[in-house]
């Protein structure tokens, strides 16, 4: 908060540290006139998305997203035509008509890489239709972007504020490369809600179903209002102006895989600076929630963690550190929520079971000609 551009901040139940100097996930800044690469990540735009499907069979709508999505690594060919009209402005951005981000945008479309992002399949407990979620960000094209402005505000920094650390560094938006930056962040956006779209509605045509409704948001970016900008690192924004296209104030919470997702709608307080958790959040680190469960197998842990519940692994390689147990607990994070006004639950989509990449990078390429050299 000592960083000079910062007028505001605010802090979530499922906050969690992340580098030194950095805003915490679950994290909220107002800049005033500057844009904070480090504050919004190198996951630009991480967002969720959800269609309702009616009545069809969870196992049904599961197995048919499972057939079309993409987990992992690298990109795919089966989905890489851009929209003519998204192309052209990204070819017309001067941080984004690269060959290296017109390659990830084409080949990174319908994937949703790794980590903690998710496809998951649920019933929603106040109508008992069966709805598709999927959390993921902008793959290749956000990070690409992300290095490409942690660069220029480093330039900016060394003669503006070069007592501020590297990590705090800022793009002034009242400049040609703010306002770039700026354009090409929306840019990243509309992609990224193209590629839940892609994987929805590639569902939805496996099954030969139109989906009932649809809705999203992003939590990990950065809102304009005026000439504040607020950075949300992992913070789902409640604020109806932080998110325009959409219409019903509903907006979405997951927690974890053996937990609802929350759709939850809220006021804008003085306290919330207008935004809600972005999920449960992490109480230690992933290397060091394997190292305290290394008395178990992964299949034991698996197992007690999951059962009742049709959770797949991508790779077929389970990863721990994505079960529930290495999460927040789930209720604590809701009664922060009730307790400091940080979203009402209008709804809650019951887990029937999910998709996560898993430990891909067993049988990573690099990995394999590593083991057979060793």
């Amino acid at each position: 908060m000592k960083t000079p551009t910062l007028v505001g901040g605010s802090v979530m139940p499922d906050a969690c540290p992340t580098g030194p100097g950095q805003i915490p996930v679950g994290g909220i800044v107002i800049a005033k006139n500057a844009i904070h690469p480090a504050m919004h990540s190198a996951d630009i735009c991480c967002s969720v998305m959800a269609t309702n499907f009616g009545r069809i069979s969870p196992k049904k709508l599961l197995d048919a997203a499972h057939s079309i999505t993409h987990f992992g690594g690298g990109g795919r060919e089966e989905y890489s035509i851009l929209p003519s009209q998204l192309e052209e402005k990204l070819m017309e951005n001067r941080y984004m008509r690269s060959e290296r981000s017109m390659l990830f945008a084409r080949s990174h479309l319908a994937t949703q890489g790794d980590g903690n992002h998710f496809l998951f399949v649920g019933v929603s407990k106040k109508s008992g239709d069966t709805m598709l979620v999927t959390h993921h960000g902008s793959r290749g094209l956000g990070a690409n972007l992300y290095t490409q402005g942690m660069k220029t505000a480093e330039a900016f920094r060394k003669w503006m504020s070069p007592f501020t650390p590297e990590n705090n560094a800022w793009i002034p938006y009242d400049t040609e490369e703010g306002k770039s930056y700026w354009e090409a962040l929306q840019l990243v956006r509309e992609w990224t809600k193209l590629n839940h779209g892609t994987i929805h509605d590639a569902t939805g045509n496996i099954l030969g179903i139109l989906s009932h409704d649809r809705f999203w948001n992003e939590h990990n970016f950065v809102f304009q209002d005026g000439d504040l900008f607020y950075h949300a690192k992992g913070a789902t924004p409640l604020n109806n102006k932080f998110v325009p296209d959409s219409m019903n104030g509903l907006r979405l919470v997951p927690l974890n895989m053996s937990a609802p997702v929350l759709i939850v709608k809220g006021e804008v307080s003085q306290s919330n600076l207008g935004f809600a958790p972005h999920g449960a959040g992490r109480n230690i680190s992933r290397g060091r929630h394997k190292r305290n469960n290394s008395h178990k197998t992964a299949e034991q842990l698996f197992y007690e963690e999951t059962t009742g519940l049709d959770v797949r692994f991508f790779s077929k390689h389970i990863d721990i550190s994505e079960l529930p147990s290495a999460y927040k607990n789930a209720e604590s994070v809701q009664n922060q929520m009730r307790e400091f006004g940080l979203g009402e639950v209008v709804d809650e989509i019951m887990p029937y079971g999910c998709i996560m990449a898993g430990d891909w990078e067993i049988d990573a390429p690099w990995r394999q000609k590593w083991k057979t050299k060793k």
